[in-house]
């Protein structure tokens, strides 16, 4: 899931510009709300909005190599790693994962529902090509959620 005004950049220039809980600043990761689910995904975003601004959302399908996702599980993580701020430690996991380029994908545990997942994608790994869109659509965000 994404805003509208970014489904066509590949880049990962914004978490560049406004580092998350899994990278540095000045580091590109692509589809920092990606998520293994679409409600998930959406809770994300939404922990991220000013209150009652409806977001313009895109809903993307993507397929990454099943060869090419690590995963991170909640015990492999310091005790604090769901708390907001986000600890230090995770943005150097997260840079270390990056920078070995052993995956396109890291499937990491979400903060907000710690039985859910993210997922990060590595746009600067060599096989990142790979990854492929298979579905967009626009997302009907429905206002009664930002009540």
């Amino acid at each position: 899931m994404t805003k509208g005004k970014h489904v066509h950049d590949s880049s990962g220039i914004d978490a560049a510009q406004y580092p998350g809980r899994w990278n540095r600043k000045g580091t590109p990761v692509l589809l920092l709300y990606t998520g293994k689910t679409i409600e998930i995904a959406l809770l994300k975003n939404i922990v991220h909005l000013p209150p009652m601004i409806a977001p313009k959302l895109d809903l993307l399908t993507i397929e990454i190599p099943d060869d090419s996702i690590a995963v991170i599980s909640p015990s492999e993580l310091p005790a604090n790693w769901s708390h907001y701020p986000a600890p230090t430690v995770l943005s150097e996991v997260g840079q270390k994962w990056i920078d070995d380029r052993k995956t396109v994908a890291l499937q990491v545990p979400s903060s907000i529902i710690h039985s859910s997942t993210n997922v990060l994608l590595n746009c600067l790994h060599p096989g990142y090509g790979e990854v492929r869109v298979l579905r967009q659509e626009k997302f009907r965000f429905d206002s009664r959620l930002m009540k």
